[in-house]
């Protein structure tokens, strides 16, 4: 049996779906810059962090990082419910973050003689988080989205 009341909130999950792909892909542009023109320029050992907005692996990493922002916005939504709890807030952030940080430390670990750009990289991930979950704070803060209501 369906209830009637599903619908908007489904809508309402999509929004911040949308929302969080679209912040995480604008942080995802922001980093690959700064990577490019400071980390990369001037420490030999972040070289590889380097990515060329030309070269088909920026375009999967951005698609990627938009999904995972896809998935953080509706996910966080549910997270933090219309509570005012920052372990909560905190936590999403955390469980995303360290899940693809920590991830990317494993790769680089395997694949590579130098931990360093992973680490790197797994602390961006934090931060990617972190700032997503302060935009569709925001949004919802301004009525844009509004929370998933606790029962």
């Amino acid at each position: 049996m369906k209830d009637p009341n599903d619908m908007p909130e489904r809508l309402e999950s999509l929004k911040a779906g949308i929302f969080g792909g679209l912040s995480m892909s604008l942080t995802f542009v922001i980093t690959s810059f700064l990577n490019n023109l400071l980390l990369a320029k001037y420490f030999v050992a972040l070289s590889i962090l380097q990515l060329n907005i030309q070269d088909d692996s920026w375009w999967v990493s951005g698609a990627i990082s938009c999904f995972c922002g896809l998935l953080f916005g509706v996910t966080y939504r549910y997270i933090i419910r219309s509570d005012d709890n920052p372990q909560l807030k905190a936590g999403g952030v955390l469980a995303f973050g360290l899940v693809r940080g920590l991830t990317q430390i494993d790769v680089g670990f395997c694949c590579y003689s130098t931990i360093l750009p992973f680490v790197v990289l797994a602390a961006e991930s934090i931060v990617w988080f972190a700032l997503c979950a302060i935009a569709l704070d925001t949004a919802i803060q301004f009525g844009f989205l509004k929370p998933f209501k606790s029962t």
